[in-house]
């Protein structure tokens, strides 16, 4: 085995996603499986499909074009909005996407149109994140200059929350973008197809009922992958170890727990500060934040804690472990952050089991 790894158990994979879609099921809502956070690493997304997904979304329309290229045929959106130089690729690979711009929506229209496709466009909303969306009070216009526009299906409206701002999805903010949709088939005599209340985050609000019935569609990654922001949800029983890092101990020695010295910049322009705890033994695992956001690891050889890191280095107190030696392997489950990174890095392996 090579190390760095992150070890997959698609099989935790699979449930993780069968409950989700379950769930959602019960309440009429269709779950957009979302591989960003993977990369569309191939057997995971296979796991997500065989757990039930029956459409994916992706914001890097390289990952599509490898997704289509290795046959996964399901419907794929282009979760993130299209750049003008990729409007290509974008109608030949993706099925739809979603979209805040009409600049784009009317390049799309126009490589659709000479393509003879028909390609769909979710508008999305900003209630309130600031990230992508237009504002409320200009939907209803974009929303009348879209239906004039040949090739393109306008299939509905989405908002996202929780992604930048931090801001929390409530009935209130969710309840914008469904009202929205109701003014939207009223003036316009048309009935959309597709209302994409948010993300893993918006499924806690089915839990105390507060997602508005109009909402048909979320687009769930997190929640799926690591079992994560779903906590109103523990009966779903999720598993929050489908992905495990693994890396190998490259140095132990016993040393302070303070560097010796003036204290200036670290390699990442910050300057550490540290707790003195006398001499402790400390272990150097072969990782560090080139391949990872280190602060998204927890390690779960306890009583292992992490002390920092450099770009290659990470640095353990194993003071208390005392089994943890050159060679040893240790373990740590991911955030969302972590896992991300961890997937996009060619240093790291990806061990499927």
């Amino acid at each position: 085995m090579i190390y760095p790894s992150v070890k997959i158990d698609l099989e935790k994979l699979r449930s993780n996603t069968n409950r989700i879609v379950s769930l959602c099921k019960e309440k009429d809502i269709e779950v957009m499986g979302i591989t960003k956070g993977i990369c569309a690493f191939l057997p995971a997304v296979r796991a997500m499909i065989d757990g039930g997904a029956k459409k994916l979304g992706d914001s890097r329309i390289k990952n599509i074009k490898m997704m289509r290229k290795e046959g996964i045929g399901l419907p794929i959106y282009l979760i993130r909005g299209p750049m003008l130089s990729e409007i290509k690729e974008v109608v030949d690979l993706a099925d739809g996407s979603l979209n805040s711009e009409l600049e784009v929506i009317k390049a799309l229209s126009h490589e659709a149109r000479a393509e003879g496709k028909k390609h769909k466009v979710i508008l999305m909303v900003d209630v309130g994140d600031l990230r992508e969306g237009v504002v409320p009070e200009d939907v209803i216009d974009i929303t009348e200059e879209i239906l004039k526009m040949p090739a393109i299906e306008f299939e509905g409206i989405g908002t996202n929350t929780g992604c930048f701002g931090g801001v929390k999805p409530t009935y209130r903010n969710t309840k914008i973008l469904t009202d929205l949709a109701n003014d939207i088939e009223k003036k316009y005599s048309i009935k959309l197809k597709t209302i994409s209340g948010g993300n893993s985050d918006t499924l806690n609000l089915l839990k105390e009922s507060e997602l508005p019935p109009q909402v048909n569609q979320l687009r769930i990654g997190e929640a799926i992958l690591l079992g994560t922001r779903v906590d109103k949800f523990s009966e779903l029983q999720l598993y929050r170890d489908s992905f495990v890092l693994e890396a190998e101990i490259i140095e132990v020695k016993i040393k302070p727990s303070c560097p010796i010295g003036e204290i200036a910049f670290d390699a990442f322009g910050k300057v550490p500060v540290f707790e003195d705890k006398g001499l402790m033994r400390r272990a150097i695992a072969a990782i560090g934040r080139q391949d990872c956001i280190i602060e998204g690891l927890s390690p779960l050889n306890d009583p292992i804690e992490i002390i920092g890191s450099s770009s290659d280095h990470l640095i353990l107190d194993v003071t208390k472990s005392r089994n943890i030696n050159v060679g040893s392997k240790v373990r740590f489950r991911l955030n969302y952050s972590a896992l991300i990174t961890l997937m996009n890095s060619k240093y790291v392996t990806k061990d499927c089991s």
